[in-house]
């Protein structure tokens, strides 16, 4: 187990030196922790919705400790919804998780107003480190990360581009990428002290020189941690109960919520209808969109599951 901890740490280290680049989205989570703890010489750019605290909290710890430079970016509400159909533009999509992908916009933006042209994220250690919770109820939790690996995409490389920055994930690095794949379930998810965690031994691979409370927090999706949660409720208040019901009538999409049908009218009013997908190419079970085969994720809607 030691030597595994130990060769995480030089495999994720090595990764972080080689792709060393000005900036750092630091949301003062696990992974853009380790991040900065390797490279203490970055900008650490942090996102938050006006009056949130938690992410502001973990990640001003971190900044003390290190003496990082940590650029706060503050959104306000009215900031944040008016970004809404820029993200959706770049994205093509109405996934539901575009709170989290604000926070992303809102970074790299700073960022590149800041002159910085490459910037580190923590994408890819929740997927190949047992990071997410539903992933604790996986019977075949190896599989899950073997299949998904070969497919990870992310919303932060897409509005990188878009803004003109690049973006660097050293968690996918193949070195660390090969090393997670051949890891045993119960070295990502494993019981410490009375409390299941997920990415036990990242956790381990770093508490030496992280805060403990910093290295051994719980998981905190980037949406609540920078306050963006809050943006769900203000958008469903839009959007009458008579109205959703009408218009899961009218649109062929399988709304999960208001929110949902907030965003899909706006990603129809910039691309029109929802390409269908081609004969005998597997579709999304909520909007009819193409699917790559045994899919997990639709890119368009955000539907998530196996297709059959």
């Amino acid at each position: 187990m030691k030597k595994e901890i130990l060769e995480l740490r030089r495999r994720v280290t090595e990764s972080v030196k080689r792709n060393a680049v000005a900036g750092l989205l630091f949301s003062g989570g696990l992974d853009t922790s380790v991040l900065a703890v390797i490279n203490p010489n970055v900008a650490a750019v942090t996102v938050s919705l006006r009056g949130a605290a938690d992410d502001l909290y973990y990640s001003g710890l971190l900044s003390r400790a290190l003496n990082l430079k940590q650029i706060h970016r503050e959104v306000n509400i009215d900031e944040a919804l008016e970004a809404v159909p820029e993200v959706i533009k770049i994205l093509r999509s109405f996934d539901p998780a575009i709170p989290n992908d604000l926070v992303v916009y809102f970074g790299l933006k700073k960022a590149g107003e800041l002159g910085i042209s490459g910037i580190l994220t923590g994408d890819g250690s929740d997927e190949l480190f047992g990071g997410y919770s539903f992933m604790r109820k996986l019977k075949d939790l190896e599989g899950y990360i073997r299949r998904i690996a070969k497919s990870m995409v992310f919303s932060s490389n897409e509005i990188g581009g878009f803004l003109g920055i690049e973006v660097i994930q050293p968690f996918i690095d193949k070195d660390v990428v090969d090393f997670a794949l051949n890891l045993p379930r119960e070295l990502k998810i494993r019981e410490d002290n009375g409390k299941i965690w997920g990415k036990w031994i990242l956790r381990r691979a770093f508490e030496d020189i992280l805060p403990k409370e910093v290295a051994w927090q719980s998981k905190r999706p980037l949406e609540f941690g920078s306050g963006m949660n809050r943006l769900r409720a203000i958008i469903s208040s839009k959007i009458s109960d008579r109205e959703f019901e009408e218009k899961k009538r009218l649109y062929p999409v399988k709304f999960m919520n208001k929110e949902h049908l907030y965003y899909y009218e706006i990603y129809r009013q910039i691309f029109g209808d929802i390409p269908k997908a081609p004969d005998k190419q597997d579709c999304c079970p909520g909007c009819n969109a193409a699917l790559q085969p045994a899919a997990f994720h639709c890119r368009i809607c955000g539907w998530a599951g196996p297709i059959k």
